[in-house]
């Protein structure tokens, strides 16, 4: 056997530190050693699916694994929910969790195939958006709505006769529609799809006359004149539709309040050093100036709080929502 040269040895060593360099979260521990599944619960095309598509790549170049978005919809994210509920907490399976999967669902829903709180490990949330209140523009025009109150005339002269599309049934887009209905004493017909990406299609098509969106989303089809914003969602107007007033102050509905959040989860069990180093490069990557101005433009508010505070978060939501549904009188069978 030939033993190896000194300049080998060292070359060696200088190859190994050079690769240990390059992946320096990775270097620290076994995981992960093969990719990574974030499990969207909702179509494509939609704000979930847009943030976990916006952070996946930042995360497989920090640990050197792909970290692959997945797919999931239906019943309102629960199914995609508990799909991760009910995986190995190995760090190999995530979720792209939402205000309806971890906020809204448990209200709404007289049973869930898991529990939002115990089957979870919280581990950052990614950002909060507000709503947008979007129409067809035909249809606005047709009927001569150009702000929320002609909105509410039109729909208090013609009760039922106003299609509002939302991502799901129990998502935020839904229970937004269904408190402004609550508060205007307007009725319209609801059509929940898999997620806002066919909504949306539908509403920019004409079949459906309405949608309270998550901004992200809507954001490009408003700026190409495919849908008209009447209102954001949120207490205060939105940076990046500024002159778009809050629903609040642009018709008789003061108090209204209804924006969303999106969060990555872990099956509960899962390591805390894993829980922590998703964590720590995810408020990172969301940290940057690039990754930052791009979900900003796109009405998003990057965050990357810490497991235990968003779990302090996800508490104080599940609270506040549990009330929304109460007042707006939503159900789901």
């Amino acid at each position: 056997m030939t033993c190896p040269t000194r300049r080998q040895v060292l070359a060696t060593a200088a190859a190994a530190t050079t690769a240990a360099l390059a992946f320096p979260v990775r270097a620290q521990g076994a995981w992960p050693t093969k990719p990574v599944r974030i499990v969207v619960p909702f179509a494509p095309g939609g704000t979930t699916d847009i943030l976990a598509r916006a952070l996946a790549p930042e995360l497989s170049r920090v640990f050197g694994q792909q970290f692959i978005v997945d797919n999931k919809p239906g019943a309102g994210g629960n199914v995609g929910a508990e799909q991760v509920a009910k995986s190995a907490p190995d760090g190999y399976t995530l979720l792209m969790g939402t205000v309806g999967t971890h906020g809204i669902n448990q209200s709404l829903y007289p049973k869930l195939p898991f529990d939002p709180i115990k089957d979870f490990a919280p581990v950052t949330l990614v950002a909060g958006v507000p709503n947008v209140l979007v129409m067809n523009p035909a249809k606005a025009e047709a009927e001569k709505i150009n702000t929320v109150a002609d909105l509410i005339r039109y729909a208090k002269a013609h009760p039922g006769k106003l299609n509002m599309a939302s991502s799901g049934n129990g998502t935020s887009i839904h229970l937004s529609g269904e408190l402004f209905k609550s508060m205007t004493g307007t009725f319209m017909l609801h059509f929940p799809y898999r997620g806002s990406g066919p909504a949306l299609l539908d509403l920019i098509g004409g079949t459906m006359d309405l949608m309270f969106d998550n901004l992200p989303s809507a954001m490009p089809q408003i700026k190409a004149g495919k849908l008209k914003a009447l209102a954001v969602t949120s207490a205060q107007r939105s940076a990046a539709l500024p002159d778009v007033p809050t629903i609040a102050e642009a018709g008789p509905v003061k108090g209204f309040d209804a924006s969303s959040w999106f969060g990555l989860l872990a099956p509960a069990g899962t390591p805390a050093e894993i829980v922590n180093k998703l964590q720590q490069e995810s408020a990172k990557a969301l940290g940057t100036p690039a990754l930052k101005e791009r979900l900003l433009a796109q009405g998003a508010i990057p965050s990357g709080m810490p497991p235990a505070e968003f779990a302090a978060y996800i508490a104080a939501e599940t609270k506040k929502w549990a009330q929304v549904v109460k007042v707006s009188g939503a159900k789901v069978d």
